[in-house]
């Protein structure tokens, strides 16, 4: 999987949140997007992941030296973060098999599997309401990790985790990550120590004025 941004930019209204971007990222590479609050780092994921439209410039994907259309590359990329959702009414056994239904999970792993090494075994039968948000962290940590895709999305990862859950982070990071395509957006170097390469936001042509009309 290769993914190229071509003087890419995006803006809210008026504000140039980044411009002028251009990189690659290839299989195996390790990336983190540092920077302080509200410099745009989620921003420039969720513009990599096709998530959020650039204002400029362009995004593509190619696998296998083809070309991957935007509306299909969700196939190829999992995320956790934050801000996403997950089924709460859902019990985490009943959650992990509907999502597998979308995206496939890695071999040699079954949903039995996934609930005991992200330590949830007692909790698997109840609804995802009524976990506590490190538990829910722990579930997105693992739809994404345990998703068979070639890009992996990790926005501020270790968000509400307790020791031993930055503890599985880092183990799923060293175990499920081989020949993929890895991107953290974080200012916590202990969530992305381990990334080779570092994209700083304030390098990457950010405007602090708005534009002229």
């Amino acid at each position: 999987m290769q993914i190229l941004l071509s003087e890419t930019g995006k803006r809210f209204n008026r504000d140039w949140i980044f411009q002028n971007f251009s990189y690659q990222f290839n299989s195996g590479g390790t990336y983190a997007i540092t920077g302080p609050n509200g410099s745009g780092k989620s921003t420039l994921l969720q513009v990599i992941a096709g998530a959020v439209a650039a204002s400029e410039g362009t995004v593509t994907y190619h696998t296998e030296g083809k070309k991957v259309e935007p509306d299909s590359m969700f196939r190829h990329l999992s995320i956790a973060a934050p801000y996403q959702e997950v089924i709460e009414e859902m019990t985490l056994t009943e959650f992990l098999h509907f999502h597998k239904t979308f995206k496939p999970l890695i071999s040699n792993v079954s949903v039995n599997k996934i609930v005991a090494m992200i330590h949830l075994e007692e909790a698997e039968g109840k609804q995802i309401r009524y976990y506590s948000s490190g538990m829910k962290q722990r579930v997105k940590l693992a739809q994404a990790f345990f998703s068979d895709t070639s890009v992996l999305l990790l926005d501020e990862p270790c968000t509400n985790l307790d020791e031993d859950g930055v503890q599985l982070y880092h183990r799923l990071i060293n175990e499920y990550t081989l020949n993929r395509i890895v991107i953290v957006s974080s200012n916590d170097i202990g969530e992305y120590g381990f990334c080779k390469e570092k994209i700083f936001m304030g390098d990457i042509g950010r405007q602090q004025k708005s534009e002229v009309r």
